[in-house]
């Protein structure tokens, strides 16, 4: 049996490389609530190649997908009340993106 890791490969990270000190506010940032600006309980998140921030929205039952630069998200999966119908998801922890087969694989 092979086991293949989901995420990205290791990045290898110089032992004196220096850290920003501030934090920049790139998904969210304008309190919990139901708006394409605003995030509620946001639990996992994945970043792809063209650094495309999706975070699963846990409290408000979606997942949102930031583009850099947005200062709005736009919801790619439910979003449509808590549920198990096709079109809902129900407190989601984790997303990925599978590139290969242009899907999103999300832990619900």
């Amino acid at each position: 049996m092979s086991v293949r890791p989901l995420r990205g490969s290791a990045i290898d990270i110089h032992p004196n490389a220096r850290w920003e000190q501030n934090g920049v506010t790139v998904a969210g940032g304008n309190g919990d609530g139901t708006g394409t600006n605003q995030l509620k309980n946001p639990y996992g998140l994945f970043v792809d190649d063209e650094q495309i921030i999706y975070v699963a929205d846990q409290a408000n039952h979606r997942i949102v997908e930031w583009k850099r630069g947005a200062t709005n998200g736009q919801v790619v999966a439910g979003g449509n009340g808590v549920g198990s119908e096709a079109h809902q998801l129900a407190y989601p922890l984790d997303v990925i993106v599978d590139k290969e087969t242009d899907s999103l694989i999300i832990c619900d």
